[in-house]
C-alpha cells in the first residue's frame, strides 16, 4: 500500500513513529493535496449556479486543474518516502576504513541529491496550488470562501514546509554549487508564491469581514 493510500489515523501514526518515512516532506505533500482539495470543492460547490452562470467554463477548467494537481500531490507523498530511505539507509553505514568512508560519502551525496528533487516538485505543485486559490477568491462561491482560505493557507504550509526539506538536504551536500542553485530555486519559489499566497489569505479574509 502506498503511503497516500494510508487513512488518515495510519498515516498519523506512521508520522509520528521513529521511522524515517513519512517524514516531513511527505506531511508537506499531504497538506499541498488537502488544501488543494479544499479548493476543487470550491469548485464543486460553484458549478451549477445560476448565479456563477457566466463564469462556468472558468470554475470548470479550475475544477479539472485541481484534481490533477491533487493527483500529484498524492502521488508526492510517496515519491517522497521512495526518494528518502536511501538516505536514511545511507547515514547507517559502517564507515570504519578509508574505503568505507569513501563509499558512504559518495552514497551520500547521490542520496541527498535525490531526496531533494521530491520537495522541490511538491513547492513547484504548491505555486500551481495557490494560483487557483487565487482565481477561487475572486470566482469561488462566496459561501465557501472560507474554505479558500484554509486552503491557501494549506498550500503556503506545504510551500515551506518544503523548502525545510530542500535546505536541510542542500546543507550537507559537498557540491556546494549544485546545493547553491537548488537553494536559489527554493528561494525564489519561497518568495513568489508566498507572497501571492499571502494576498490571497489577506483577500479572503477582508471578504469575511
Amino acid at each position: 500500500m502506498g503511503m497516500y493510500q494510508m487513512s488518515c489515523t495510519d498515516f498519523a501514526s506512521a508520522l509520528a513513529s521513529e521511522e524515517a518515512v513519512p517524514g516531513g516532506g511527505g506531511a508537506a505533500a499531504m497538506a499541498g493535496a488537502f488544501g488543494v482539495a479544499l479548493g476543487s470543492m470550491v469548485a464543486n460547490l460553484t458549478i451549477g449556479k445560476e448565479k456563477y452562470a457566466d463564469i462556468q467554463d472558468d470554475i470548470i477548467r479550475i475544477k479539472g486543474k485541481a484534481e490533477d494537481i491533487l493527483a500529484s500531490f498524492l502521488l508526492l507523498v510517496q515519491e517522497d518516502a521512495e526518494n528518502c530511505e536511501p538516505l536514511a539507509l545511507a547515514y547507517r553505514l559502517e564507515a570504519d576504513t578509508d574505503e568505507e568512508k569513501f563509499q558512504k560519502i559518495m552514497m551520500m551525496e547521490e542520496a541527498l541529491k535525490k531526496a531533494s528533487e521530491t520537495p522541490l516538485d511538491i513547492m513547484k505543485m504548491c505555486g500551481e496550488a495557490i494560483a487557483l486559490h487565487e482565481e477561487l477568491a475572486k470566482k469561488g462561491s462566496a459561501l465557501a470562501k472560507c474554505d479558500v482560505g484554509v486552503g491557501v493557507e494549506l498550500c503556503l504550509a506545504a510551500l515551506r514546509g518544503a523548502a525545510f526539506n530542500v535546505f536541510i538536504n542542500t546543507k550537507m551536500m559537498r557540491e556546494r554549487d549544485y546545493a547553491e542553485d537548488l537553494n536559489a530555486q527554493a528561494e525564489e519559489m519561497l518568495a513568489e508564491y508566498g507572497k501571492k499566497a499571502e494576498e490571497v489569505s489577506r483577500m479572503v479574509r477582508e471578504s469575511l469581514k
